[in-house]
């Protein structure tokens, strides 16, 4: 295993290098990155403990609740880590792109392959873990264990993600001696896609927020009644809940023999996948090893054969176009926000305004003006995922776009324009189906959509801006680059710039809205301070699109120095 733990060590490298520098940006990056990963599990458990104690406090059925939940989070993380390990798998086992320099190596195999396959678990379970854990140790605070129960959690939970981790990469090595590698990625992400989709959609549809609507009580002690059904005895899901459930109600023989049993399958699988490995890896990497093939063909000779654009502008827009469409990874996320779009107009077509104590009018356009907010928030996250990364995703052929005869700026603006048009037409899309559904008054209806196109240049240009300021040009997959300081920073900064922008007109939306409520005409002074206020609105959205686009113009012209 020594061989094992030298092959694993430079994966360990980059963590001493934020830690070895005492001066510079990293220190104070990891310090806020630390920070709000931690504010948001502490987050997590505190929502957690709230829910579980709700939950608790129902007499008879309270605890099947809470076990019910507990079993069904543990398949859902498991059916999650299965997902995650096989794609990490495929990417560290056969398309990583040092694997020719690794197995040039005087290493056997075999321990190419546990080093690779060690960290594809630890890659594929982190963050599932993470965020797990404030779920698990919440129950053990509300159930108020013993000690006992908080040191049992890595002995259910690490044989859980090997299992799950093992059963991804005996799928991955029998399917690439079928198919390609290359073509493996793809379908597995389109079903994982179009399964999440499915699950989501169906998910939102049984509405579960009726599990605390008192009317329909009667009918959910029948549905509890009929979960009392036994789950699936093999499944180590099944025995990671057998074993953290016996815990909580301080049955530790049964913790004991499931994790007996957690153990035993994680062994026994651990040998029949380096069996297996033996056998198919490596004549499985060697076919991986060849030119890359498209799942679905492209037969169009060009996009924009004629147009008002300039050649070399056309040519760069042609070229975003065909690239975006050629990778699957990318174009095929148009189903998951399709599905993102129905869900939230659905939710705002089942919401029981007509139960509040608050007059519906009132209410109805309240919703309407923090729908605003909403929407910006859900344009963020698409921005950050589709735009932010849009420089990035040049890799090593960004020398290409310094050699052209095309400038920086011409360059950022051409990107800017790309992203922008779809995401104002999503956005409005957004804002007014939910209006709509709303039955908000003209007014707000008038002043949203407005909001919404100020808003999108202002989020699309920091999202370019700031990929371009914050580029990560040798990343095997780009999208991660969100992830970066660069891509907190964005989602800082577009947070305030929303949060600006709906500050400033709360004041007077309110008065014109009151105004019309209470039939009465707006004074001087009202006029006044709407002007100002939708004044600041635009200056605030001329500069959010402005600086960071000559921001990220000059940090891309030192790349090219």
């Amino acid at each position: 295993m020594k061989t094992v733990g030298l092959l694993i060590l430079p994966r360990l490298w980059p963590l001493k290098r934020p830690l070895a520098s005492a001066k510079g940006k990293k220190p104070l990056r990891i310090l806020i990155l630390g920070g709000i990963g931690t504010v948001f599990w502490v987050g997590i458990l505190g929502v957690s403990m709230r829910v579980l104690r709700y939950f608790r406090g129902i007499e008879d059925v309270g605890d099947l609740v809470l076990a019910k939940l507990l079993s069904m989070m543990l398949i859902t993380v498991f059916s999650l880590m299965i997902f995650s390990a096989v794609l990490t798998s495929l990417s560290k086992l056969y398309l990583s792109k040092d694997l020719p320099l690794v197995f040039s190596l005087p290493v056997r195999r075999h321990h190419i392959f546990i080093a690779r396959w060690m960290e594809s678990v630890f890659d594929s379970a982190w963050m599932v873990l993470i965020y797990t854990l404030p779920v698990l140790i919440a129950y053990g605070i509300v159930y108020d264990v013993r000690p006992l129960y908080y040191a049992y959690l890595p002995a259910a939970l690490i044989p859980l993600t090997a299992t799950a981790s093992g059963i991804g990469v005996l799928v991955v090595m029998l399917a690439v001696m079928v198919i390609p590698a290359s073509r493996i990625r793809t379908l597995f992400v389109f079903l994982g896609l179009f399964a999440f989709i499915a699950i989501y959609v169906a998910f939102r549809l049984l509405r579960p927020e009726r599990l605390v609507d008192p009317e329909a009580f009667a009918t959910v002690l029948v549905y509890l009644h009929a979960l009392k059904s036994p789950d699936f005895p093999f499944l180590p899901s099944t025995w990671a809940y057998d074993g953290i459930h016996g815990l909580l109600i301080g049955d530790i023989r049964e913790a004991i023999f499931a994790a007996s049993l957690s153990f035993a399958a994680m062994l026994t699988l651990f040998y029949a996948v380096v069996l297996t490995a033996d056998a198919v890896y490596f004549s499985g990497l060697s076919k991986a090893q060849t030119a890359k093939e498209h799942l679905f063909r492209a037969r169009r000779e060009a996009v924009m054969k004629k147009g008002v654009l300039p050649g070399p502008i056309r040519a760069l827009v042609e070229k975003e176009i065909k690239t975006f469409f050629r990778d699957q990874t990318q174009w095929s996320q148009i189903f998951l926000i399709a599905a993102l779009v129905v869900i939230y107009i659905y939710n705002f077509k089942v919401l029981p305004l007509e139960r509040s104590p608050i007059k519906t009018l009132y209410l109805q356009n309240l919703l309407s003006f923090l729908n605003m907010g909403l929407v910006s928030f859900v344009l963020i996250a698409v921005t950050a995922r589709f735009a932010f990364p849009a420089v990035s995703n040049e890799k090593d052929a960004f020398w290409l776009v310094l050699a052209s005869p095309i400038r920086m700026r011409t360059y950022l603006w051409v990107k800017f324009f790309i992203y922008f048009f779809p995401l104002l037409i999503l956005s409005e899309i957004l804002i007014v189906g939910t209006n709509i559904l709303l039955k908000v008054t003209p007014l707000m209806m008038g002043l949203s959509t407005a909001t919404i196109c100020v808003l999108v240049p202002g989020v699309v240009s920091l999202g370019i801006g700031l990929g371009a300021a914050y580029p990560d040009f040798t990343s095997e997959n780009p999208a991660q680059s969100v992830t970066s300081w660069g891509g907190l920073l964005f989602m800082m900064l577009g947070a305030v710039f929303v949060g600006a922008v709906i500050f400033l007109e709360a004041g007077p939306v309110y008065r014109f809205f009151m105004a019309q409520v209470k039939e009465h005409t707006l004074f001087l002074s009202d006029w006044i301070y709407a002007g100002i206020s939708f004044a600041g609105v635009l200056i605030l959205a001329v500069f959010a699109v402005i600086l960071p686009m000559r921001y990220g113009e000059r940090e891309l012209l030192k790349t090219d120095s």
